[in-house]
């Protein structure tokens, strides 16, 4: 048996199969149609957080998407337009963030550890 990857071995530590959270946005993605919630999850200090769970919540706080934030604590949601929550569990704690996303790039700043 082989060993796997670098590429292959950092897919399976991010344990799901959401796109690269710091790869830039597509050529293909038209902002003026689409809506993206991007941020950064940091500690209060400032520092970013690689590798926490960024969830997804719609209006009604039902959990609707979940991604593991880059090593520089980047993450993004593509969303439809209206009320969501933003939330991160991380071990330097949790946070959480509402945003009301419009078309466009809706940047959404969370801090854990509070």
């Amino acid at each position: 048996m082989t060993a796997p990857s670098a590429a292959a071995a950092g897919a399976a530590a991010a344990g799901c199969a959401a796109p690269d959270q710091a790869a830039p946005l597509p050529a293909s993605v038209d902002l003026e149609k689409e809506t993206v919630i991007t941020g950064v999850v940091r500690v209060d200090s400032g520092d970013a957080v690689a590798g926490a769970y960024v969830r997804l919540l719609d209006g009604s706080g039902e959990f609707t998407a979940e991604v593991v934030s880059s090593p520089d604590g980047l993450f993004r949601f593509f969303a439809a337009p209206g009320p969501w929550t933003v939330r991160a569990l991380s071990r330097q704690g949790n946070g959480e963030a509402v945003v009301t996303a419009e078309r466009g790039i809706n940047e959404v700043p969370l801090v854990v550890g509070r």
